[in-house]
């Protein structure tokens, strides 16, 4: 049975948040609240936790997982960032974007795409993501919580409850959720390209 916080969405407890962080580091799968919509995250290199998030969400080795970072400077820990690169980074972040970089040998290989050295990163403007990220002090694997055969993220706390108390360790209810998933950027070539839209603007990144 999974355990579950009520935690504000402003003002976030520090207790529910202390205590969400050991459940992480513990090696937990946690449901938490980003600014685009509910999402699955366990450390970093818990492949245990990871591998329990892949049939969760019927993932196969192709996807993309996201490193969520607290910010800009910890994102450049894990990712490639050229000049071009971090003046878009820090014009778009914190904010609901993913974006798609070459990874750096601080990734645990099991996170990236087999054949490509890259993966997601994004820099969340929540206050129960950023209060989660400070306390563990580094990023938080991710994906959004898109149960197999859906479309959209879920976004009732209550329903996740129902559905995934037997799959999770903890939800943390921040209210209820959006309903788009970030907006996916690559900025692997000279132009950024704009992979899915979600609730990000993807205006700043198409040509023309």
């Amino acid at each position: 049975m999974s355990q579950f916080f009520q935690v504000h969405p402003e003002n976030p407890q520090l207790r529910l948040i202390k205590q969400a962080v050991e459940l992480i580091r513990g090696g937990a799968v946690v449901v938490y609240p980003t600014d685009s919509s509910y999402a699955l995250g366990c450390h970093i290199g818990d492949k245990g936790a990871v591998d329990r998030i892949r049939r969760l969400r019927q993932l196969d080795d192709k996807h993309n997982f996201t490193l969520v970072c607290r910010d800009l400077s910890q994102l450049s820990t894990f990712a490639k960032v050229d000049t071009a690169a971090f003046r878009l980074l820090k014009t778009h972040t914190p904010g609901p974007y993913t974006f798609i970089l070459n990874a750096t040998r601080e990734v645990p290989r099991m996170l990236l795409h087999p054949k490509r050295r890259t993966l997601g990163l994004r820099v969340p403007e929540h206050p129960i993501a950023q209060a989660l990220l400070e306390e563990l002090g580094e990023p938080l694997m991710s994906v959004s919580l898109i149960l197999p055969g859906e479309t959209l993220p879920m976004s009732d706390p209550y329903e996740m409850r129902q559905l995934l108390e037997r799959q999770v360790d903890l939800i943390i209810d921040g209210g209820f959720g959006g309903v788009e998933a970030s907006t996916v950027v690559s900025l692997l070539e000279d132009e950024p390209e704009v992979i899915r839209i979600g609730c990000g603007d993807p205006a700043p990144f198409s040509a023309g």
